[in-house]
């Protein structure tokens, strides 16, 4: 089993930029990419970005593209999600976990799920 930590949430103004940490221990030998997930109040919760653990490729949603960027640092085992020009609709808990070594944006594909950080945006 993995266990996620996320950090790097707070509050910041519309245009602003943030970046989030999902820091893995346990059984990391066994990640083959990790995803980035958030969830508005109210709201499922959905798809952010994904990489596969040794080859780097990326996979994001259609509403961050060209704003959030996902990169990881292998020999920390920490993924990143780096956010520019932030607007109050990317307002939400963002949670990373483990997911398959298949492109895929399905939260019923990834599990070990970290405990999420709060991200707020105000205009």
């Amino acid at each position: 089993q993995v266990q996620l930590i996320e950090s790097g949430g707070g509050s910041v103004r519309s245009g602003d930029s943030l970046r989030l940490a999902c820091a893995a221990s346990g059984r990391t030998f066994t990640i083959t990419s990790l995803g980035w997930f958030r969830q508005a109040p109210g709201k499922d919760r959905e798809f952010v970005a994904q990489i596969m653990w040794r080859g780097g490729t990326t996979l994001y949603a259609d509403s961050v593209k060209g704003r959030f960027t996902v990169s990881r640092e292998n020999a920390k085992s920490t993924m990143y999600l780096q956010m520019n020009d932030l607007k109050p609709e990317d307002t939400a808990v963002y949670y990373c976990a483990s997911g398959l070594p298949i492109q895929t944006t399905h939260k019923e594909r990834y599990r070990d799920w970290g405990q999420g950080t709060q991200v707020t945006v105000s205009s």
